[in-house]
């Protein structure tokens, strides 16, 4: 069995963060998915996030549930294959609702940009020149 990295993510609207996603490119799986949370890949086999509405995410902690509106825990980083992947990730996200924080920054072998979804989850996305 391959390793898989799965996180869960808590959501105000999951059926508004599903259609976000959804204008992203990325994919659901209805079999792993129910009427408060949605089993979201993000690279085929390998990385997924679980969207959960926040009263689901709660029921699985007896910590109170960070509203990333206010508050970050983790930036989630995904690599891409080209500068390009980036700038059309980034224009995807902007035109399904995301705000973009910065500006893209270019270091000659990095290239990387940031988004901020309906829930104010942070993600990066960054290509690097080589082995990173």
């Amino acid at each position: 069995m391959n390793k898989q990295v799965i996180f869960n993510l808590p959501v105000g609207d999951l059926g508004k963060s599903k259609a976000f996603f959804a204008a992203l490119g990325f994919g659901f799986n209805p079999q792993m998915s129910s009427d408060s949370a949605a089993f979201m890949n993000i690279v085929d086999g390998s990385i997924h996030a679980m969207l959960m509405s926040e009263d689901c995410f709660a029921s699985f902690t007896n910590k109170g549930v960070v509203r990333a509106l206010e508050a970050n825990e983790v930036i989630i980083c995904l690599s891409c294959e080209s500068a390009r992947e980036v700038d059309s990730l980034i224009a995807r996200a902007a035109a399904a609702g995301a705000r973009i924080p910065h500006p893209p920054e270019d270091h000659g072998n990095m290239y990387d940009q940031g988004f901020e979804d309906l829930d104010g989850h942070l993600w990066n996305l960054v290509w690097t020149a080589g082995d990173a």
